[in-house]
């Protein structure tokens, strides 16, 4: 079978963000895995309105033209990584956004996830699962989680001065956990779409 692509894509689009360095971090270590073909994808660079469409595009085309150019990025991919802060207990308010602009694109997709935050964005990966099952995508059972001390101490707003590689017996394993389940799930769900 051929290489999984699988995206990764970073939930938050502020100047300040941290997403940039887990994301970095998890597409290296994606990478390394002959059975995987890693790429970043940064919401920046899609300039997506607040979703405005008569309807899903399970439902209706989307009329959005930076709508359709990433529904078309995301259907690219086998599978995702999603790395996503913790706001107010909940993905962000940029990556639901783009979530909802697609709906067709994400089916019967497998996806892992970073969280961080002071609880490791826990809440926000938890609330990414829920979102997934509607879009009739399969979750890893792990995910990697970036909290508390390790969160302070690689957080460069925060004065952390370390890298994730200093941090790697705390999330390492999580990482690989999350790999190993993500090419398992995604290789299946990969055959299952080509049988149909």
């Amino acid at each position: 079978m051929s290489k999984l692509k699988i995206g990764i894509i970073i939930s938050s689009t502020r100047a300040t963000r941290f997403g940039e360095i887990p994301a970095k971090w998890i597409l290296d270590k994606a990478n390394e895995r002959p059975e995987i073909e890693a790429e970043i994808v940064d919401l920046r660079e899609f300039d997506l309105p607040f979703f405005d469409e008569v309807a899903s595009n399970a439902w209706a085309p989307s009329q959005n033209a930076n709508a359709v150019k990433w529904q078309k990025k995301i259907s690219e991919f086998d599978g995702y990584i999603f790395v996503t802060a913790e706001y107010n207990r909940a993905i962000t308010g940029a990556l639901k956004n783009a979530i909802d602009q697609a709906y067709t694109n994400w089916n019967q997709k497998a996806f892992g996830a970073i969280g961080y935050g002071s609880v490791g964005g826990a809440r926000a990966v938890e609330n990414l699962r829920t979102i997934g099952v509607e879009l009739q995508m399969v979750s890893t059972r792990s995910a990697v989680h970036i909290a508390g001390a390790d969160f302070m101490s690689v957080h460069p707003g925060f004065g952390g001065t370390k890298s994730l590689a200093d941090i790697e017996a705390s999330i390492g394993n999580s990482a690989k956990d999350m790999l190993d389940q993500l090419t398992w799930w995604g290789n299946a769900a990969k055959a299952a779409r080509a049988a149909a």
